[in-house]
């Protein structure tokens, strides 16, 4: 918020005043008071800070900036309130040509000892955050900087899992993508400044949050109820990710971070560094300028146990068996960096003109050795005709050894895969603020781009006879399930000879345009109601480019000179891993010892051709939208009304793939498609008093398909004309459309804290769901009689539903070094399911959607000491749709605990160790019951110490 300044300093511009203010903005019937509010110790600025005088009300901005209009002219007290901070008054002149004047509110109680100020820095964060909270006309949970890196969170996707209502999806043991009330991801709207963040991954519209470092951001906004001048892309919620301003500070300031740690599992040493420093500089401290720059490098090791996605009790077996057993060993390095520079120019309380730019790349460099041993159950086959053959009476034999813990024999596999990933993102916002007598209109262009590129995703396989491990026998007796053996086959290298090995890279680029205007003029003189209305556009232009290669290999592993490793073991010495593949020796051998042992056959070149072309797709999506949206206040109530339209128009472009296809072949089916949505929305706030606030919504949102989904492409794998397999693309996709209601009541605490309840239900129409359905027909240019057809299409309807609950609360009053401490928690209840899913009777559980999520701190500030002990939990949800109930596939609960402790002997100074999966918590899929496990794949516990320097 600015203050005003003289009609007579615009008559340049008095013609677009006249236009813009007219017909709705009334003079000032008295003067105005323009002011910042900071903090007393550290001059940071307290956004959402309260300020009341002379009957009107303003609300600090981001930068703790305010203006209260038409006050009565000359000397008016001001009454300041914030959580944690006790009411404070002020006097402040009232002008015409307001200056913009800094308000230092008193000392909050809990910094207070024997009259002498006690550095903070965990509570401060926590009274920005109920701060937000508080203040906000819609329902949002917000994360400031100083919580963020308070606790080994080497990301914003882990940073955020602390909220009401949020989980994560998880990566080799770090959050990915941010789960909002178990709404899949993908229906969540990330933005950075304000602005929709780009998506390097090319399978979907969801942002990689651990592309972000959390050392560069400012704050995480969490917003549950939409208003409608936010994009409606948004069921699930909107992820606001924010970085730094130097007007978030009055004078100068930097930090630095220097972190080192030891990795449990693999012995390895993962580092990070970051600085940031601030200033405000030229005539009267009009410019300012923040730079941040961040680096870290994590070496991560997984051990991963892989069982079956096909667990059933075949004919003759006495139990349900997995047909499979895999051990696979990830050795991986993650590198991220970023830079943030902002810049800013403020000639005036009117005029805020600004460049936000944000730059990170992340870099995945992966080596995955792989064990597999076949589990050779047999199932009854139905042919093309319908008629069932059941397993001979040789193999329900074998299915009843397998079952029964007996002996069997089987194939063997070595797999060893490269992966390098590549990705980078880059937002630059060019926007200002300006001050037309009482209207204040605010305009912005972004360029954002989103670069993910596979250079290298190389695989190769070697394979034994069908029957040449011999001696096996299956132990079911855990969860974690082993295959045994009695004797040394499966480690014998000259066992496997070469089968396979493939080339893949891909590239996938995003490039987004937006641009948005918004106006907000108060209604009349002496109140605090305002309109506002706005506009925007913004373009998207996505490209996805797969180039794949696959050969087949002779010789054996033992030949090539690649064996290498024979004795290791996984799991604390449970499982031998057995002969692993080492690629660079490999490659020597299939290049130049022996490259004839390399060969491209008719199947490999068809599939090499199929991978390289259905994956491509080429898409350009135009949203338009226009909003109008009112603020009215009645002294306790506050109404906020409002509805936006969207035009979306869509250019669909992907590759058929035939038997005459070839790797040059350029895109060959397109499609377009474009549709008109009205979003209305309403969210109503009452004050009870000065500590209970009642909220309720009822909002509408949209959610787009996939680009990937809508990719116009064919793929025939099989050409058999009564028995053909194919997967095709849809872009005739409708949107999912969606109809939200969220009550909730906030009491904010004495001191500082809060007790907050909320239920929440949405109603979904068209969720999308992956399908297989046989039937008759023409595919990329072969017809068929009877084909098993995979295309994702349109489900009935789905809702979901719940209940979150939030405590904060700093313990004051206990006595001495025991008021230091605070406790918090939260805990969510969702339930829901989807109906209408083609192939499956009744309804289905949502995908993604945790019944139970909750977390749990203890925190600990004083005499210069934090600590937090920090525990998550979220329970198993459905992460693969089966053809029935019995073959759904779902990620296991999870739990983690996480603990830091810190100590700085002066305020500029702080040295803290920190831990993290404390519990060295596993990730577990499972299909359908737990005991029928899928993956099981655990990291044990990384540990880090560093300095923090502040200025």
């Amino acid at each position: 918020m600015f203050g005003r300044v003289r009609a007579q300093s615009f008559a340049s511009k008095a013609a677009l005043c006249a236009a813009l203010l007219t017909s709705t903005a009334l003079p000032a019937f008295a003067a105005d008071i323009a002011g910042r509010v900071v903090d007393p110790t550290s001059g940071a600025s307290l956004p959402g800070a309260t300020v009341t005088a002379g009957g009107r009300t303003a609300v600090a901005d981001s930068d703790g900036m305010f203006v209260l209009r038409d006050v009565p002219a000359g000397t008016v007290q001001l009454s300041f309130t914030y959580v944690g901070y006790p009411t404070t008054t002020r006097s402040a002149q009232s002008s015409d040509s307001p200056q913009v004047v800094v308000f230092k509110l008193d000392a909050p109680v809990s910094e207070t000892s024997g009259g002498e100020i006690v550095v903070t820095g965990q509570r401060a964060a926590e009274r920005r955050a109920l701060q937000a909270k508080r203040s906000s006309n819609f329902i949002q949970d917000t994360l400031n900087a100083n919580d963020v890196g308070k606790l080994p969170d080497q990301n914003v996707a882990e940073a955020v899992r602390r909220l009401p209502g949020i989980s994560v999806a998880n990566d080799q043991g770090e959050g990915r993508y941010v789960i909002i009330r178990g709404v899949n991801p993908n229906l969540a709207n990330v933005t950075i400044n304000g602005q929709t963040a780009p998506a390097p991954e090319p399978e979907s519209r969801q942002v990689k949050l651990d592309d972000i470092p959390s050392s560069l951001i400012g704050s995480v906004t969490v917003v549950k109820s939409l208003t409608a001048d936010r994009d409606a892309n948004a069921i699930a919620g909107q992820v606001d990710i924010n970085t730094l301003t130097a007007f978030d500070r009055t004078k100068a300031f930097a930090n630095a971070r220097i972190v080192g740690g030891y990795a449990n599992l693999n012995s390895r040493s993962p580092y990070e560094g970051d600085i940031t420093a601030g200033t405000r500089f030229g005539p009267d401290k009009t410019f300012g300028v923040v730079l941040s720059a961040n680096y870290s490098r994590r070496p991560i090791e997984s051990e991963n146990l892989q069982g079956s996605s096909n667990w059933g009790t075949p004919p003759g077996a006495t139990r349900a068996v997995p047909d499979d057993f895999r051990l696979r060993d990830y050795n991986l390095t993650r590198t991220r960096y970023g830079f943030v520079g902002n810049f800013d120019w403020r000639p005036s309380s009117d005029v805020n003109v600004y460049l936000r730019t944000l730059y990170s790349t992340f870099k995945d460099h992966e080596t995955r050795d792989q064990s597999r041993i076949e589990i050779p159950v047999t199932y009854p086959t139905t042919n093309a005709a319908g008629v069932t053959t059941q397993p001979t009476a040789a193999q329900q034999t074998v299915n009843a050894a397998i079952s029964s813990g007996g002996t069997f024999s089987s194939r063997g596999t070595r797999f060893l895969r490269l992966r390098n990933e590549d990705d980078s993102t880059f937002t630059g916002e060019l926007g200002g603020k300006f001050r037309f007598g009482d209207a204040e209109l605010q305009v912005e262009g972004t360029y954002s781009k989103a670069l993910k590129k596979d250079p290298l995703r190389s695989e190769y396989s070697f394979r034994t006879g069908s029957t040449a491990l011999t001696g096996l026998s299956l132990d079911l007796s855990d969860t974690l399930f082993k295959v045994n053996t009695a004797n040394a086959t499966p480690i014998t290298t000259a066992l496997y000879n070469g089968y396979r090995v493939t080339y893949d890279r891909r590239r996938a680029e995003e490039n987004l345009y937006q641009a948005r205007a918004d106006l907000t003029i108060p209604i009349g003189v002496g109140s605090d109601s305002s309109i506002k209305v706005g506009g925007k556009f913004q373009q998207t232009d996505k490209s996805n480019n797969r180039d794949f290669q696959q050969y087949s290999l002779s010789g054996t592993l033992a030949a090539t000179g690649a064996a290498a490793d024979n004795g290791s073991a996984i799991y604390g010495g449970r499982y031998l891993f057995g002969p692993r593949i080492n690629y660079a020796l490999a490659e020597t051998y299939y290049t130049v010892t022996n490259p004839a042992g390399r060969t491209q056959s008719t199947s490999d070149a068809a599939t090499s051709v199929a991978n390289s072309l259905v994956n491509d797709y080429d898409l350009s999506e135009k949203v338009v939208a226009g909003y109008i949206m009112g603020t009215f206040k009645f002294a306790q109530l506050t109404i906020v009304p409002g509805v936006r339209v969207e035009h979306t128009d869509g250019t669909y472009k992907g590759k058929s793939f035939t038997a005459a296809s070839s790797v040059a072949q350029d895109f060959n089916v397109s499609n377009s498609r474009s549709y008109t949505d009205a979003f209305p929305d309403l969210n109503v706030r009452f004050d009870v008093n000065d500590r209970l606030i009642l909220r309720a919504a009822a909002t509408t949102a949209i959610g787009r398909p996939d680009y990937n989904l809508l990719a116009p492409y064919v793929n025939v794998t099989d050409t058999t004309p009564n028995a053909g397999v194919i997967a095709v693309g849809n872009p005739n996709l409708k949107p999912y459309k969606a109809v939200a209601g969220d009550l909730s009541a906030e009491y904010y605490l004495p001191g500082q804290g809060i007790v907050s309840i909320a239920g929440f239900y949405k109603h979904l129409d068209d969720p999308i769901f992956n399908v297989g359905i046989t039937q008759a027909g023409t595919f990329g240019g072969t017809t068929f009689t009877k084909a098993l057809v995979t295309q994702p299409v349109n489900g009935d309807s789905a809702k979901i539903y719940g209940v979150e609950a939030n405590v904060q609360a700093q313990l004051l009053f206990l006595p001495g070094a025991l008021s230091g401490f605070g406790v918090s928690g939260n805990f969510t209840y969702t339930d829901g399911s989807s109906s209408g899913v083609i192939g499956r009777a009744g309804s289905v559980p949502n995908l993604l959607q945790s019944k139970y999520i909750g977390t749990a701190q203890l925190y600990y500030e004083k005499y210069g000491i934090t600590g937090r002990l920090a525990y998550t939990y979220r329970s198993a949800y459905l992460d693969t749709l089966g053809t029935t109930a019995a073959t759904d596939q779902y990620t296991d609960e999870n739990n983690s605990l996480d603990a830091r402790i810190a100590y700085s002997p002066v305020k500029q100074y702080t040295l803290f160790a920190e831990v993290s999966n404390l519990l060295d918590s596993p990730w577990r899929r499972y299909q359908a019951v737990k005991t029928q496990l899928i993956e099981n794949e655990h990291y044990r516990q990384t540990f880090r110490i560093g300095v923090q320097l502040a200025f």
